[in-house]
């Protein structure tokens, strides 16, 4: 249940705490004091959009916090698939700042709207106007009957399978869709990759040839120019080598008269053994040197199909042409075994199907044992609520696949004996939907293990006895719900075991929304002014103790 409630800096709300009870919480107030306000930034915690222009001051961050009691429902599931702490009290909280920026955290942990949603989806359930227009839809029907039918497990494998299907299904679509223009392309494709192929490029291929070419093309001035590198070296007659062999015996003599020499010495005998190693490795490679027209030829040739394979695919070097080739084998091999992966992803999309029609009919099963019962049960408490004629029957057909399924509920009612009962939306009354509404929310409550329930206004349009019953209808709810309910009606906040006031406080250059909880005497006069007016009569003040008092509350 909510254990706490902080709003700072919301709307008309500079800062408000509430410790609501855990029972039956009334909400009482004059239009526009700002009981729709506290609903607003309750509904931030459940991940509403957020909006500055509702701060308070623009200039300060607005916080909304809930600290709820979590202990004895069983949600620790969906804070380890969130991967969120765990503790049996939850806190959360929603920060908007300045500039415009939302942030949300559960337990102090940052997280999306969609974890935040999920999360408190779990601790709280919001009745407002916008249900009441809800209820004509298919979509929210069947959300209600499968809330009746307990059918979380089975919606879940079921959308696991749809899923599947889908993901399966597109592939082998795409593939059909794909086929054709592959196999139009095959054979320019096979073209291409064939000649790429013939042509056994290697990685490093161009640039090896490029410079050997290179050599080829300058082998005589190459050729003769080692030659006479060599002999400017080690020339029998007059050399480098003979000069520095000269150089070296001269260093040898004066190494033996002092020592201090001998590391000169030592360095010109190691430039003689270098030198001759420079030598023999110029003569090898003069002699390596070929002058072969022919592997010119050769060469030249290789490079020119590089160079025009390089212009005909946009290549810049060997790699890229490399990349192309197995690009086009893939696409060659593909349209080669095309027919065998076609029929392979069809084989696969139709376990899928099978798989998901499967989960669809059990979930479809669940579903209809339940709408009799729905029927019956909501036909009973709104018999209690003064419909006596009232009737409602569910419809269920078979349909395409969808995210919830196969089935397409609809829900037709009638308020009165001898009329055929039609469409919500065609025939019920502002007081007939919230009685309708009011019998729904009770039998769901039942059904689920919701720590808090908020009513909005679900009274209106009724009043008199059926407010009355209304009004045991939720304070038998709060047995094992804790029930928040705003309302204009007498009968319903005489129910509450806490009630709380929510006005205008003008004392300030600014007016701001406060809210107080009222005092056994504060609640005599607030429900004798929902009676008579702003200035109740003492028959009213005497009406409002007696039904406070038979409702054992005062």
């Amino acid at each position: 249940m909510l254990s706490h409630l902080l709003i700072k800096n919301y709307a008309l709300i500079e800062q408000l705490e509430m410790v609501p009870d855990k029972a039956l919480n009334i909400i009482t107030g004059e239009t526009g004091a700002g009981k729709s306000i506290m609903l607003g930034a309750i509904g931030l915690l459940l991940g509403n959009r957020a909006d500055t222009r509702v701060l308070y001051d623009p200039t300060v961050k607005c916080v909304i916090e809930g600290s709820y009691d979590v202990s004895g429902y069983v949600i620790e599931t969906i804070f380890e698939e969130e991967e969120l702490d765990y503790a049996p009290t939850c806190i959360v909280r929603r920060e908007i700042s300045a500039s415009g920026k939302s942030r949300a955290f559960v337990n102090d942990t940052p997280v999306n709207l969609d974890t935040l949603r999920r999360v408190t989806s779990q601790l709280m359930d919001i009745h407002s106007q916008h249900d009441s227009v809800l209820l004509g839809s298919n979509e929210y029907q069947l959300q209600l009957v499968d809330t009746y039918a307990q059918d979380d497990d089975r919606l879940r494998a079921y959308r696991a399978d749809y899923q599947l299907y889908r993901e399966r299904q597109a592939v082998y679509d795409n593939l059909l869709n794909e086929a054709g223009a592959m196999r139009r392309e095959f054979d320019f494709n096979n073209f291409l990759y064939e000649e790429l192929a013939k042509a056994n490029l290697q990685p490093d291929e161009q640039e090896t040839i490029e410079q050997e070419l290179n050599v080829l093309d300058n082998a005589g001035e190459i050729k003769e120019r080692l030659l006479m590198a060599y002999e400017y070296i080690d020339n029998p007659e007059q050399s480098v080598v003979s000069l520095l062999k000269s150089a070296v015996g001269c260093l040898n003599q004066v190494a033996k008269v002092a020592d201090q020499y001998k590391p000169m010495q030592e360095r010109a005998q190691s430039a003689l053994i270098e030198l001759r190693d420079l030598a023999g490795e110029i003569s090898v490679e003069q002699e390596n040197v070929d002058i072969d027209g022919s592997r010119a030829d050769i060469i030249r040739e290789r490079l020119n199909l590089i160079y025009q394979l390089q212009t005909k695919h946009q290549a810049s070097d060997v790699a890229r042409l490399i990349a192309i080739r197995n690009e086009l084998e893939t696409k060659v091999s593909k349209v080669l075994n095309l027919d065998d992966e076609i029929a392979k992803a069809k084989t696969k999309a139709e376990a899928a199907h099978k798989k998901m029609m499967a989960s669809a009919e059990a979930l479809s099963k669940a579903r209809r044992a339940v709408l009799k019962p729905i029927e019956k049960e909501i036909g009973g408490l709104l018999n209690d609520l003064g419909m006596p004629n009232a009737s409602l029957q569910i419809q269920a057909e078979h349909g395409k696949p969808t995210p919830t399924g196969i089935d397409t509920v609809s829900f037709l009612f009638s308020a009165n004996k001898g009329v055929k009962p039609q469409q919500l939306k065609n025939v019920a009354s502002g007081g007939e939907f919230s009685r309708l509404m009011m019998a729904i929310k009770y039998i769901l409550a039942s059904r689920r293990s919701l720590p808090t329930i908020i009513f909005d206004e679900i009274d209106t349009g009724v009043s008199g006895e059926i407010a009355i019953k209304m009004g045991h209808m939720m304070r038998d709810m709060a047995g094992n719900h804790q029930l928040i309910a705003i309302t204009h009606l007498p009968q319903i906040a005489a129910q509450g075991t806490a009630h709380y006031f929510v006005y205008k406080d003008h004392s300030a250059a600014k007016t701001v929304s406060r809210v107080k909880k009222l005092t056994v005497d504060e609640r005599v006069q607030e429900i004798a002014q929902m009676i008579g007016g702003k200035n109740p009569t003492p028959s009213a003040i005497s009406s409002a103790r007696e039904i406070l008092e038979q409702n054992a509350v005062a």
